[in-house]
């Protein structure tokens, strides 16, 4: 048939359409190429992007270098010390807040918790009470609270001082008061020494201790302080002591060291105290009649108080008294147990710090007549 066509149909329509084919977006984008084939024909593109991310690079590296740098710098604090008290059960955050606000490390606390977090330093910081000066290093400050190096208090317990001192001081301390409400015979049994008395039992010296730590503990650590230094001045004695025993020794020390602060005068005043001892004359030593009056000594001793018997009287009872009367420093431990030998059996006070003393009787009354009496 005229003006028909021949062949496949559809086919000159094909040859006289151009056609279009969609692009494929695969898994790579386009084409499948990725982005590689589609920046490959936009230089100028490709160099934005390289610029973009070696800015990025540089700052990541500047904000590293910084970080290293101020980690190991000294800080200024304001605060004569910055206190940071941190509870049992902080959160990470919570930490992070009390080192900003308290002026340690003035930094955003979000920036110091998310440190914290990705350290995994955050984890391990110790409750606890912690003080900082200027000087110290943030990286110090977080070695010591991982660590729970906590500020640590100083408690000094005086030579010469008795339990009822020792006591009111603790009750002074921002501790945990554990012994409150319990009587000197209930403390000695809390600490596993039930029926002892507790006079000169602790031994007295400057202790460290944390905010917070309980009386008990601190009494703990003065008591084996003293049991310590009482063996070890026991097992130096001279062997021909009149003691008997280490308790002995003790109550013998505590007398030296209410008699004299000097340490030259200890050892001789000590060998006065055996010299007695073994010829059995009364220590007639006014110290523990003072102790035997407790609270009702006014500072004045009388000489009714001097007639006045009391377990602690050695003007009316021969022989050392039933316990001691004040704890002992080493060097009156050592006197007690390493007296001087001396024929003296008396001594009394100059008024300057030192002692005179007596062979007799006779030689004392005149040494009284002169320091005490003024005559």
């Amino acid at each position: 048939m005229k003006g028909r066509v021949s062949g496949p149909a559809g086919a000159g329509l094909r040859r006289g359409i151009v056609c279009y084919r969609r692009p494929v977006f695969g898994r790579h984008g386009l084409d499948g190429h990725g982005v590689q084939g589609f920046i490959r024909g936009s230089p100028i593109l490709l160099r934005k992007l390289l610029y973009f991310v070696f800015f990025l690079l540089l700052l990541a590296g500047a904000a590293a270098g910084y970080a290293v740098w101020w980690w190991g710098q000294p800080l200024q604090i304001a605060a004569k010390p910055a206190e940071v008290d941190i509870a049992r059960g902080t959160p990470v955050r919570g930490v992070a807040q009390q080192l900003h606000d308290s002026g340690v490390l003035r930094v955003p606390p979000e920036l110091l918790h998310a440190w914290l977090r990705v350290s995994g330093e955050g984890v391990q910081v110790k409750a606890g009470y912690y003080e900082f000066e200027s000087g110290v290093t943030p990286r110090r400050v977080i070695e010591r609270l991982v660590k729970g190096e906590q500020s640590l208090l100083p408690m000094t317990i005086v030579e010469g001082w008795n339990f009822r001192q020792l006591r009111a001081l603790l009750a002074q301390m921002p501790i945990t008061h554990e012994t409150a409400e319990l009587n000197d015979a209930q403390i000695m049994a809390r600490l596993g020494r039930e029926g002892v008395h507790p006079e000169g039992r602790f031994f007295p010296d400057t202790y460290m201790f944390a905010r917070g730590s309980s009386d008990l503990a601190i009494l703990r650590q003065a008591m084996e302080a003293m049991d310590r230094m009482l063996e070890a001045a026991w097992s130096q004695r001279d062997r021909n002591l009149p003691l008997k025993s280490p308790d002995e020794a003790l109550i013998l020390a505590s007398i030296v060291e209410k008699e004299t602060g000097l340490h030259t005068d200890r050892g001789r005043i000590a060998g006065v105290f055996i010299n007695r001892i073994r010829r059995g004359m009364l220590l007639q030593t006014d110290p523990t009649v003072i102790y035997g009056l407790g609270e009702d000594f006014d500072g004045r001793l009388r000489r009714r108080h001097l007639d006045t018997d009391s377990p602690w009287n050695t003007y009316t009872r021969a022989g050392l008294p039933p316990t001691p009367i004040a704890m002992p420093g080493k060097a009156s431990l050592l006197a007690a147990v390493q007296p001087e030998k001396t024929t003296a059996l008396y001594f009394v006070a100059r008024g300057d710090g030192t002692s005179q003393f007596s062979d007799t009787l006779q030689e004392h009354n005149r040494a009284v007549n002169q320091y005490i009496r003024g005559r």
